[in-house]
Formats: C-alpha cells, structure tokens, sequence
C-alpha cells in the first residue's frame, strides 16, 4: 500500500521560509516523478514543482525563483524549498507520484503577518 506523509508546513511572515518533505513508502521512489501540489481555499488543486527521477526540475511560473524541489531516493523523501514566500502561497501542500492517483494527508502552509 503506498503511503505519502507530508511535514513542515505552518505559519509564517510574509518573505519567509518553509522547508516541506514527503516521506514516500509502498512504492519504488527511485522510478517516479514526484510532484508538489498545492490547493486553496475556493481553487482546484495546482502544481507547482516536479522533479523527474533523473532529478530534472520544472516549476509553474509563480514559484519560479523562489521554490526548489529536490529529492533523496535514499530516504525516499522528496522536499520542497519556500523562499521568498507571499500571501497567495497559502494553501494545503500535497506531494503525488506523477501519474498517479494517490495522495498523502498535505501540509498547511499560511503565510501571513
């Protein structure tokens, strides 16, 4: 059964930062790409960071040059890097095997003053 556990999520100021990891079991970590996900209050559920398993990166336009996604295959953990974080980057965090259908519990993220 695969099993996804997403952490470091809370409250912070405006232009600070969150560290988030997934912790993954159940499925072979090293043969998928992993996705960041967020959703807000009101909105459907976007993308916002992927990393290939041959750790290749993309990101949506509005976390670009701020977000870093990065994976440990060892741990089977990948992390997502929030700097420079703004109001509109609240949301429930959610990492996802690419290509799958299946979800962990999120994170929440707030950033507010």
């Amino acid at each position: 059964q695969v099993q996804l556990v997403e952490s470091g999520g809370g409250l912070v100021q405006p232009v600070g930062s969150l560290r988030l990891s997934c912790a993954a079991s159940g499925i072979i970590f090293s043969n998928y790409a992993m996705g960041w996900n967020r959703q807000a209050p009101g909105k459907q559920r976007e993308l916002v960071a992927l990393v290939t398993s041959g750790g290749n990166t993309n990101y949506a336009n509005s976390v670009k040059g701020r977000f870093t996604i990065s994976r440990d295959n060892a741990k089977n953990t990948v992390y997502l890097q929030m700097n420079s974080l703004k109001p509109e980057d609240t949301a429930v965090y959610y990492c996802n095997p690419w290509g799958t259908r299946t979800w962990g519990q999120g994170t929440q993220v707030t950033v507010s003053s």
